[in-house]
């Protein structure tokens, strides 16, 4: 496994890991997440693929720089990664927010250099419910945030998490509950890596966005994956997979390990699933 410094068009430096040799699959995290939460990725997918994992400005092992926390900006440090790598229509997974990198970037930057196959895993189309909108729209956007008072209620609740323990309780809803501790003791070291602040100011651009009309403009090949236990629906998810021709769609049931975390909880389920849809 190689570790590099790749330094983006506003002088930010983001971690970038690579493993393996082949055909480039790049992953990108959630909110808040490092590369490191691919670890059965990168170690599965390495065998035949050339696997690089960003750690995005701020997260992870990225020096967090004080500005550029907004989808947009991440997008094009994404853009500013592939170019440094001269990487040709790579295949690319996001988790969460990342599949939001990538929908920003499919808007900015496809016409100038194009993506492969996409892995979306686990994002809904729009994390706030507008006003206006009925119970069937919120539950295809998936939307965690029923008003701006409750998602500004949650961003009080980042910043006020300042230690690894405050945050595990935040983000212990988002796993089930066969997760091991020690494992959501590490996921909460590797969150607070991102100072609090900026994964509040991060998460409030990323939660206002709306992207359902780029979601529909998608024609790359695409596997969408969901979970029964997720914190965003199932007919979210269904729905994106509606909205792309010819995506696949898989959904983990929540007694294997079928959180917002498929990946971590159930990776042997998850890796084979991605495993089989890359070999298609």
């Amino acid at each position: 496994m190689q570790h590099s410094t790749i330094r983006v068009g506003d002088g930010a430096e983001l971690h970038v890991t690579e493993s393996g040799a082949g055909a480039p699959l790049v992953l990108v995290p959630g909110w808040s997440q490092s590369a490191a939460a691919f670890r059965h990725q990168i170690e599965a997918f390495s065998q035949d693929r050339r696997v690089i994992a960003l750690d995005m400005r701020g997260h992870g092992a990225s020096v967090p720089p004080p500005i550029g926390y907004r989808i947009q900006r991440l997008a094009k440090d994404l853009h500013d990664v592939l170019a440094a790598l001269d990487l040709d229509r790579p295949d690319v997974m996001g988790h969460s927010m990342g599949c939001s990198v990538i929908w920003s970037y499919l808007s900015l930057f496809e016409a100038e250099r194009p993506l492969g196959r996409l892995l979306l895993v686990d994002q809904a189309p729009a994390v706030l419910a507008q006003p206006g909108w009925d119970e069937t729209t919120r539950a295809n956007a998936g939307c965690l945030f029923p008003d701006m008072t409750a998602l500004a209620d949650f961003e009080a609740a980042v910043r006020g998490a300042t230690t690894a323990a405050a945050t595990k309780e935040l983000i212990r809803g988002m796993f089930t509950s066969a997760i091991a501790e020690a494992e959501l003791d590490w996921i909460a070291r590797e969150n607070v890596k991102l100072p609090r602040d900026l994964a509040a100011r991060l998460l409030h651009d990323h939660s206002v966005l709306d992207w359902r009309p780029q979601i529909a403009a998608i024609r790359n090949r695409t596997l969408v994956v969901g979970a029964e236990a997720s914190i965003f629906s199932v007919q979210s998810q269904r729905w994106i997979a509606d909205r792309i021709p010819g995506a696949e769609l898989a959904i983990l049931e929540a007694e294997a390990g079928g959180s917002h975390f498929m990946f971590l909880e159930n990776p042997e389920w998850f890796n084979a699933r991605v495993a089989a849809f890359l070999a298609g």
